[in-house]
């Protein structure tokens, strides 16, 4: 806490430390009877740290400049002012050039005291000591502040790209969720009007025919919902989940598409084999998402399913319905738009357009050497 509140207050530290400094040397110069010139160089000596950490070279040359003249002169007593000015030029300055200087200093007061004899050698040389001893612990303190420094960063860093991996793990999961959330509402949508349309129209005319498509439009609802409930389940701690769709409950979706009065036909061609869970869930959507454009944009009154199983999975749908670029079922929909990036995703492509001579086709290949 004291560090702390001493960082915050720098000019106040600095002028307690000059302040203390001066007492020292001029109490030292006092003793030694070294009279006004000794006070006077004392005080020369140490005001200029008050702006040892805006200007820390300079404030090096005059101290040292100023101790050159106090040995010359036979009156330097302490060497404190000039570590503190040694201290602070080599925990602050990085630059080869300007802790030169400091080593310069250093250099040039140990030549004016071995070629100077008004100061013992011993006293002198523990001076000199104490200077290498005070730039040196500077330079530790700056090596261990950059260390510090470079961990904060790399930890900030480390936390920002844990942030931004994140970010994208929930993008992807909510584009995810998009998808499956249009797939499977668009769908149940499609046969509910559908089916509500045509009780309507029965109920008209014989009100005991309209069960029928009244009971589809439960099926489809509560289809809708089930699946719903397993989609947003990973937004709940206690989700029970439930299998994804895959090819083998192609027969439920085919039954709830024939019950809205399109006839709809399913070839299966090759050896059927194992595949991964990814690639049977995008050949379920293919499908789905197919059979959905049928129904809500192409008026088609016949599709064809037909699926091969080779070196890739092969998905043909193919309508009888006037289907064309700008519709639902067209290259800009968002529901073949999601399928195609969920193909891309797997190495596939997908593709959708009219056909020559009417109808509409959506293709698809899935590689799935490695599936299995």
């Amino acid at each position: 806490m004291i560090w702390s509140w001493l960082h915050r207050h720098p000019r106040l530290v600095d002028v307690s430390i000059v302040g203390l400094l001066l007492v020292l040397g001029i109490g030292a110069t006092i003793r030694n009877d070294n009279g006004a010139t000794g006070v006077v160089l004392s005080v020369a000596e140490t005001a200029p740290l008050l702006f040892r950490r805006r200007y820390p070279v300079a404030v090096v040359v005059v101290v040292t400049a100023v101790v050159v003249g106090m040995v010359a002169a036979g009156v330097w007593v302490l060497p404190l002012q000039l570590g503190v000015a040694l201290y602070t030029l080599t925990s602050v300055r990085e630059q080869r050039g300007e802790r030169a200087v400091g080593l310069a200093a250093i250099v040039a007061v140990a030549i004016t005291v071995l070629s100077v004899g008004g100061i013992e050698f011993g006293a002198g040389a523990a001076r000199v000591v104490f200077l290498i001893a005070a730039a040196l612990l500077g330079d530790s303190i700056r090596s261990r502040r950059a260390y510090v420094r470079e961990i904060e960063e790399k930890a900030d860093r480390l936390e920002r790209e844990r942030e931004s991996e994140a970010r994208r793990v929930a993008a992807e999961e909510q584009a995810r969720i998009a998808r499956e959330l249009h797939d499977i509402v668009a769908h149940a949508l499609s046969v509910i009007i559908v089916q509500a349309g045509a009780a309507d129209d029965a109920f008209e005319l014989d009100p005991a025919r309209a069960r029928a498509p009244i009971r589809a439009v439960d099926s489809a609802a509560r289809a809708a919902l089930a699946d719903l409930r397993r989609v947003l389940g990973i937004l709940q701690d206690s989700a029970e989940y439930e299998p994804q769709p895959r090819l083998d409950q192609l027969d439920g979706l085919l039954d709830r598409v024939r019950a809205t009065g399109l006839e709809v036909s399913l070839e299966i061609e090759g050896s059927l084999r194992p595949l991964s869970a990814a690639v049977e869930l995008s050949a379920f959507r293919i499908v789905q998402e197919a059979l959905t454009n049928s129904l809500k944009h192409a008026a088609a009154e016949h599709v064809r399913v037909r699926i091969r199983y080779g070196d890739k999975l092969e998905l043909e749908i193919r309508d009888d319905g006037h289907g064309d670029e700008s519709g639902g079922a067209g290259t800009g929909g968002n529901g073949l738009v999601g399928l195609r990036e969920r193909i891309a995703l797997l190495g596939g492509v997908l593709s959708a357009g009219p056909i020559r001579g009417g109808g509409y086709l959506v293709a698809a290949e899935i590689p799935i050497d490695e599936a299995g």
